[in-house]
């Protein structure tokens, strides 16, 4: 199966000015749309790249291209490297790769993600928008050198990260959370039915309980005044 080539914008651009191939058949090898492809040919896209040649790296012969001209429906085949290159394995661990342009845009994005989503860990912005903990934590507390200018922007619209990969953060956060706030959750209230009945009965319970100590009380005193009596008829 075609992977399509190394520098897929590099190499639309020399076919575009060095081949007549029709925008589709560009946009099929490149793995671009093809309305891309009419941008770079309009200027509009990939303005200062500089065009690769397919031939000179080995992804394409000319034989395969003047075919492909001859014929507009036809696509265009990779031709198979004699170098086997190892395979690129993609890990999610670390820090999302921001390019250099948008590296500045970050901290709005964090800030942005502070104030609307504050469910989310510091380990889940890190992968979101590329960031550092410290940063982070600077953003939160207002200690970061540049707090006074910080505008909250969404990183989905600075391009930081796609909304594929928010919605699946925030929603792992919403996840989690019920049991965080079960757990740190005090009593319930009772329904009021409950409460009113144990009120009554907790109130039965002490004033008969009064009238039991009451009784205990007055069988006490009864019992030291005949016992008094005795000894005053003995006195006698």
């Amino acid at each position: 199966m075609s992977q399509g080539p190394l520098m897929p914008k590099a190499t639309a651009v020399w076919l575009v000015e060095n081949t007549s191939l029709a925008f589709e058949q560009i946009a099929d090898f490149c793995k671009l749309h093809p309305l891309e492809v009419k941008g770079i040919a309009d200027g509009e896209v990939a303005a200062g790249i500089k065009g690769l040649d397919p031939i000179t790296t080995g992804q394409l012969t000319r034989d395969e291209i003047e075919k492909a001209q001859k014929s507009p429906h036809y696509k265009l085949k990779q031709a198979v490297s004699k170098v086997k290159l190892p395979e690129v394995k993609r890990t999610t661990k670390g820090p999302r790769y921001t390019p250099l342009s948008r590296r500045q845009d970050r901290p709005n994005a964090i800030l942005w993600l502070l104030r609307n989503h504050p469910e989310l860990k510091d380990s889940q912005i890190i992968r979101l928008v590329g960031t550092t903990k410290s940063t982070i934590q600077q953003i939160r507390e207002r200690t970061h050198w540049n707090s006074g200018s910080l505008q909250p922007m969404d990183p989905v619209t600075l391009g930081l990260c796609t909304q594929i990969d928010l919605d699946f953060e925030v929603q792992r956060a919403a996840a989690d959370r019920p049991a965080a706030l079960q757990a740190d959750a005090g009593a319930s209230l009772l329904p009021p039915e409950v409460s009113t009945a144990d009120a009554y009965a907790d109130h039965e319970e002490d004033r008969r309980g009064g009238r039991d100590e009451r009784l205990d009380a007055d069988s006490v005193f009864a019992k030291l005044k005949g016992r008094r009596t005795d000894d005053e008829d003995d006195a006698y």
